[in-house]
């Protein structure tokens, strides 16, 4: 019987993902062998030594000691692109409310409450219209940094509404580089699009690499009355140099889901309550996909969307053990294993080993179950950090 710690409200499409015979969830478990979470800040929250695996339902994972958990072994997961449609219609919206004048329209509108005849009202209305009047988003030019499942998806809206769109990742993966559409002008760096684009979309991690991406310098270059639009993380933006930028008259305005104190009633700033997955399906598919990559993983030692370790999947063999380990990604470590398997006879049918930075992961599938001495024998071997028979 697996357990799984859940914390915050996890989506019930999620949580009837874990059978009910194999797996016992819920807020309360002990010896817990997964947390499952949202928000839940998991700094200094003691790690239980059962613990295999923590599954984010959602991208960010910045409320994960991430660091402390490698070091135990512990496979962190979120869930990229479960909520990127959310937010990609988010960053319309954003773009529509920053081109048009919706928000002070619809706030004269709610000013009339004196009047009391309709005529009165629509004549009135008619006479002051042209103080809300805006601009359209098509002919217009769209760039998005960061290229990944929500940029992608945000270039596809924007193509789809007309737009030219032009974007920047210097590190754009494989897969998703065969999502982006040939229409998207690639640009060789931050300046260049900054200098080109009328609205800029942000969708890059917060990580040590992005923290200010869009500073001084940058704004320093930014194409006069552009729109930024940051749907990413609050970091990412120097919200200091973006004020000083607004007031200077440079940036036309800034669209935010991660409203700052100093921002709350400029004139150039429409800012949202952090609201970009807060749709009832990005939930559900969050939570879903985070429930099937824990099962994976408890299961079979697969693992898929992981922060700190690499992707790995292997098929099972049919009548074999599986022995997963984790450990320092160091010369040598799989050799001295199999010579373990070797001295106790264990015949190994299938194997496969993977590495991303400090780390590495390991699964192998053997002909009969090795017992606790095999186990603590692998255990015992040099940079090993974890060991699993499943």
């Amino acid at each position: 019987m697996y357990k799984v710690r859940t914390y915050n409200q996890i989506s019930v499409k999620g949580l009837d993902r874990f059978p009910r015979q194999s797996y016992e969830v819920g807020s309360d478990i002990g010896h817990p062998d997964a947390f499952l979470l949202r928000s839940q800040k998991l700094q200094g929250v003691p790690v239980p030594e059962s613990l295999l695996a923590v599954a984010r339902a959602g991208a960010g994972v910045n409320n994960v000691p991430i660091a402390e958990y490698s070091k135990l072994g512990i496979v962190v997961f979120n869930t990229p692109g479960a909520n990127a449609n959310a937010v990609k219609e988010l960053v319309m919206a954003g773009m529509l409310l920053a081109t048009r004048g919706i928000l002070p329209g619809m706030a004269y509108v709610q000013s009339l409450t004196h009047l009391t005849d309709a005529a009165e009202m629509s004549a009135l209305l008619e006479k002051e219209k042209a103080r809300f009047a805006g601009g359209e988003i098509k002919g217009k030019t769209l760039g998005i940094v960061g290229l990944g499942a929500i940029g992608s998806m945000v270039a596809e809206m924007a193509l789809a509404m007309g737009m030219k769109v032009v974007g920047f990742d210097p590190a754009l993966s494989i897969d998703a580089a065969w999502r982006l559409s040939n229409e998207v002008t690639r640009m060789e760096n931050l300046p260049a699009l900054l200098a080109r684009s009328d609205y800029v979309s942000l969708h890059v991690p917060a990580m040590d690499a992005t923290r200010h991406l869009i500073n001084a310098d940058a704004l320093a270059g930014i194409k006069p009355g552009a729109v930024l639009l940051n749907f990413a993380r609050e970091t990412i933006v120097d919200s200091a140099a973006v004020q000083r930028c607004l007031d200077a008259g440079r940036l036309g305005r800034y669209v935010c889901d991660f409203p700052e104190p100093a921002m709350l009633g400029h004139a150039k700033v429409i800012a949202m309550p952090h609201i970009g997955a807060s749709t009832e399906e990005s939930e559900e598919n969050c939570a879903v996909m985070a429930a099937n990559q824990l099962m994976d993983y408890l299961e079979n030692g697969n693992i898929t969307n992981s922060v700190n370790f690499p992707a790995v999947r292997m098929e099972r063999t049919p009548g074999t053990t599986r022995i997963s380990f984790s450990n320092d990604n160091v010369s040598g470590v799989l050799g001295h294993v199999l010579s373990v398997l070797a001295e106790h006879k264990v015949n190994v049918v299938d194997m496969m080993n993977k590495s991303r930075g400090e780390l590495a992961f390991n699964i192998i599938d053997v002909e009969s179950r090795p017992d606790d001495a095999v186990t603590a024998a692998i255990q015992s071997v040099e940079h090993v950090i974890r060991v699993r028979v499943i």
